[in-house]
């Protein structure tokens, strides 16, 4: 709109990329299409266009599971992941990694630290050190911070079995998860369940709520996994975003956005499977 102020800075969303030199596949349900190759072309597409705006993006948020488990069997973890760095590596803003369940089937923690997904900056302000969980926070520009967290760091995938980490969550794993199979789907990893579908929802999100609502300056909850995407607006008006998973977007669409950040609102231009939104502060 002319005569609008411009936004105080815009940045790149996107979400299960899961890239593999594969033959496209099913959804562990067996109900809904995955494209393995298909998904790095629409990557592609996504630098593509990040890389054209003006003013320049201030960083791109890539939200997990960047390639897929389907690697590891076949020996081929390394080589795609290189793939889909050297996209990203196309842009000249930072790319800051959130660490799925798809990256911990590939890599331990102790390999990935030493990777391109490692995009916590040097002298960045934490807790733990990285070996022991990916979390960090850093400032794009004055009065917004963005969080990145870490929703494996109490996991068993990841973890060497002689760890005392591994077995602190094997123990908790056991406590809490009502599978037979404890690596079941149903527990990642959005954190409200009017934004998720009830699988995809992370075990203890009443207490990752409980910090946030403590918070009255948190505006927007950003998450992947639910490959079908879902949004809400919580009680205390927390914006809570699952974007849509690439993986799963067919070859003529796409899943990825751009959010304009204003003193008063964030406005998501979505592509393809994703929808434009408009979230009040």
């Amino acid at each position: 709109m002319e005569g609008a102020p411009p936004p105080l800075f815009a940045f790149g969303v996107i979400a299960d990329i899961q890239y593999a030199d594969a033959e496209d596949g099913y959804n562990f349900g067996g109900y809904q299409r995955r494209y393995y190759r298909q998904s790095l072309h629409l990557l592609w597409d996504a630098v593509e266009a990040w890389a054209a705006e003006k003013p320049p993006l201030a960083f791109v948020l890539q939200l997990g599971d960047i390639i897929d488990g389907l690697n590891a069997r076949s020996g081929e973890s390394e080589g795609a992941l290189a793939q889909v760095l050297a996209a990203l590596g196309q842009l000249q803003v930072p790319v800051h990694h959130t660490w799925g369940n798809h990256e911990f089937y590939n890599f331990s923690r102790a390999r990935l630290v030493h990777t391109g997904l490692n995009s916590r900056p040097a002298g960045a302000v934490a807790g733990p050190p990285a070996e022991d969980c990916q979390a960090y926070h850093f400032s794009p520009t004055t009065r917004f911070r963005v969080v990145v967290l870490d929703a494996y760091d109490l996991s068993t995938v990841g973890r060497e079995p002689d760890s005392p980490r591994y077995w602190e969550s094997l123990q908790l794993l056991r406590e809490k998860n009502p599978n037979d199979n404890l690596n079941s789907p149903a527990g990642h990893l959005p954190i409200h369940p009017d934004a998720s579908n009830g699988v995809c929802l992370a075990w203890n999100y009443e207490d990752a709520l409980s910090v946030i609502h403590s918070h009255q300056c948190v505006v927007c909850f950003l998450a992947g996994h639910l490959h079908d995407g879902g949004y809400c607006l919580d009680s205390h008006g927390v914006h809570h975003l699952t974007l849509e998973g690439v993986i799963e977007t067919p070859p003529e669409s796409n899943a990825f956005g751009t959010i304009y950040v204003y003193e008063d609102k964030m406005v998501l231009k979505g592509r393809g499977r994703i929808s434009d939104r408009v979230m009040h502060f």
